[in-house]
């Protein structure tokens, strides 16, 4: 196995150890800021796309319809995978009314398959795309777009809750702390 193989997995590994240590105990919440995390990533994404056009051998040819189609369901499937990630988090509200949020060890296998599903999903559909008539720069971008479509729903859905949870509303995925 060659480096550029084994650096994604040790890569990966090292974040996933980090983020389980940072999930073991509830995070404040601040519904206010939920915004800022999908503000970075979605440009970065933008431009992480923009750069696949720009790789040596990528195809320049102009996306399809079917290749439009492949992003919109990297999205959809993205968004579908977010909402369920954001209702998996758990939300407290304390006596002093502040929030806490953690994650669920489920929302954390999730990220796992997902990480896993897109190099098995990329390694066997971009070799292929051509064959079934998509651009294969298009059914790498609908994975970018996956994750933009997860980030940004799950934020949303969990924007929703904690407004409703602080302005004193009820939601059978919250906690109260009393």
């Amino acid at each position: 196995m060659t480096p550029q193989q084994y650096i994604p997995f040790v890569a990966v590994g090292l974040a996933l150890l980090i983020i389980v240590l940072r999930n073991r105990a509830p995070r404040t919440l601040r519904p206010e800021y939920l915004w800022v995390a999908p503000a970075i990533i979605v440009p970065l994404m933008g431009l992480a796309i923009w750069g696949t056009s720009k790789t040596p051998g990528a195809s320049d040819a102009p996306f399809a319809a079917g290749d439009w189609g492949v992003l919109a369901l990297g999205l959809v499937l993205g968004g579908v995978a977010g909402w369920w990630r954001g209702k998996m988090t758990t939300i407290e509200k304390h006596e002093d009314g502040s929030l806490k949020a953690k994650a669920s060890p489920i929302g954390m296998i999730l990220i796992v398959v997902l990480l896993f599903g897109r190099r098995a999903l990329g390694a066997f559909l971009e070799p292929h795309a051509a064959a079934w008539g998509l651009n294969a720069t298009a059914v790498a971008d609908a994975f970018l777009v996956f994750v933009v479509g997860t980030i940004i729903l799950q934020r949303v859905e969990m924007y929703i809750r904690a407004r409703r949870v602080q302005h004193g509303g009820t939601d059978g995925h919250v906690e109260a702390t009393a």
